[in-house]
């Protein structure tokens, strides 16, 4: 059984990249094209719509998994500039300042700097992976 679930570790982390991707990209999307946006609408140039760019340039990046490790460190790096500028000043526990989703998306990513895209992705069919 482990070795069969073993097998199809390739299939969930792309799964896992393309889930993400999407949740990333659609912040931004909100964010930037105002695409679905609900309370996400900042102002064209501020801090959090130029966030919103790198969600939407770098979240596309990892979604459709091109130059997938060094996407995905820039979000890493985004979600750790979020958690610390927007998140830490409120309280030192993510239970408390709001930022759980910041902190884990940090991790997340940065996991995906070293495992790179997986299959399904245009780094494994330009063998890049």
């Amino acid at each position: 059984m482990a070795q069969q679930l073993t097998s199809l570790r390739p299939y969930a982390l792309a799964a896992l990249r393309i889930a993400l991707g999407l949740v990333v990209f659609s912040f931004g999307a909100a964010k930037v094209l105002h695409f679905h946006p609900g309370p996400f609408t900042p102002p064209t140039g501020s801090l959090i719509w130029s966030a919103g760019l790198i969600e939407l340039v770098a979240g596309f990046l990892f979604l459709i998994g091109y130059q997938t490790r060094i996407a995905a460190f820039i979000l890493s790096g985004e979600m750790a500039a979020a958690y610390f500028t927007a998140h830490l000043p409120q309280s030192f526990f993510p239970t408390e300042n709001g930022g759980y989703a910041a902190a884990v998306y940090c991790f997340v990513f940065l996991y995906f700097v070293t495992a790179g895209a997986g299959p399904f992705s245009v780094d494994a069919k330009l063998g890049k992976d």
